[in-house]
């Protein structure tokens, strides 16, 4: 029985692609362990395999106190990840990034065991490209993050998508959402979180909103406004569980942030987007450089969050849903719209070709 460790952390991010893959793996016989962090998001996440919790830092860009003790945390986590590779002794290591994947790459590089690689976004995150030198493959999302790859390691493959999430149903949606309207269907998302920008946006254009689309609106955790329960045609949700594969069904046209996982779940149902990325200001500037991607391959619009915030935003919206049978068409065309397969094969021959030395 072939056998792997999943690693990365920190962010649902770094784990709804492993999720996605589970499956595959458990239905073609793999042995699936996973090394997480002692407190992250992934032991919640994680179920159904043998999860381990290692010491771990963060890897910061900015002064902290933190900054002097969290190497000796890295060594111990390394030292921590050695012990359970060779106790695991796995055929390969699949990791997708977050703080707790380096001591576990380290680990699996003084072990002499294949790692491949998993980046999402258009840049590589810090603990992917420290890592990088250690692995036999990177699998990128974006065409343009082979150029931040060692020469030959990079393969374009796209992200994992949940296969629960291609299998929705758009009746089933608006049920859900008591859509009665012959109107298309607006899907509103502002990441894990929620983002008050976007939700006040929407919130202050409702009235025009729903005279165009019933609209599902994921506002984020803590953020429902009881006051706007009863407005016909808009249903709001802190988030969405076993549900979202049917709202995504339901959906005609998509407003987004541009996280990469979100990016590519909407890729690979088709649903053409308006994205609003997270400013340079609120992050590394990553989002910004997906959504860039997405609209030069024709799949999405954009709108700045500096421009959502003056009031563009009906404008760009009746925009792109013009536009949305041409980012239809674009994204039928795509390669890359669901990686699960792709990784799939790269797992099964890097195995295979590390067997052989």
């Amino acid at each position: 029985m072939p056998c792997i460790v999943l690693t990365g952390g920190g962010t649902a991010g770094h784990v709804t692609p492993h999720l996605a893959l589970l499956p595959h793996l458990q239905h073609d016989g793999w042995s699936i362990h996973y090394i997480g962090s002692v407190d992250g998001i992934e032991r919640d996440l994680v179920r159904d395999v043998p999860f381990y919790g290692i010491s771990t830092g963060k890897l910061r860009r900015y002064f902290d106190w933190k900054n002097f003790t969290d190497p000796f945390r890295v060594l111990k986590g390394t030292y921590q990840a050695f012990r359970l590779l060779g106790a695991i002794d796995p055929d390969i290591i699949f990791s997708k990034g977050g703080f707790v994947s380096v001591p576990v790459a380290l680990a699996a590089s003084m072990r002499k065991l294949p790692l491949v690689l998993h980046e999402s976004d258009y840049t590589p995150g810090l603990a992917n490209r420290l890592v990088m030198p250690f692995a036999v493959k990177v699998c990128t999302t974006f065409p343009e993050t082979l150029a931040h790859c060692p020469p030959g390691k990079g393969e374009v493959t796209g992200t994992p998508v949940r296969e629960e999430l291609l299998q929705g149903s758009r009746a089933r949606g608006k049920q859900i959402c008591g859509f009665a309207e012959n109107l298309p269907c607006l899907l509103v998302m502002g990441g894990s979180q929620g983002s008050l920008v976007i939700n006040e946006r929407v919130w202050q254009g409702l009235s025009w909103l729903t005279e165009r689309f019933n609209v599902i609106h994921l506002c984020g955790r803590g953020h429902l406004r009881r006051d706007l329960n009863d407005i016909s045609g808009y249903k709001q949700f802190e988030y969405a569980g076993p549900e979202l594969s049917h709202f995504l069904a339901a959906a005609d046209f998509a407003v987004s942030r541009a996280g990469a996982n979100t990016l590519m779940e909407l890729l690979a149902l088709r649903i053409p987007s308006l994205l609003i990325p997270l400013s340079e200001a609120r992050s590394r500037g990553d989002q910004i450089l997906n959504a860039e991607s997405f609209q030069k391959q024709g799949f999405a619009h954009i709108l700045r969050e500096e421009e959502f915030a003056d009031g563009n935003f009906r404008t760009a919206l009746e925009h792109g849903w013009q536009q949305r049978a041409v980012m239809q068409s674009s994204m039928g065309r795509s390669a890359f719209s669901n990686g699960t397969s792709r990784i799939l094969d790269i797992l099964r021959n890097s195995k295979k070709a590390a067997s052989l030395h």
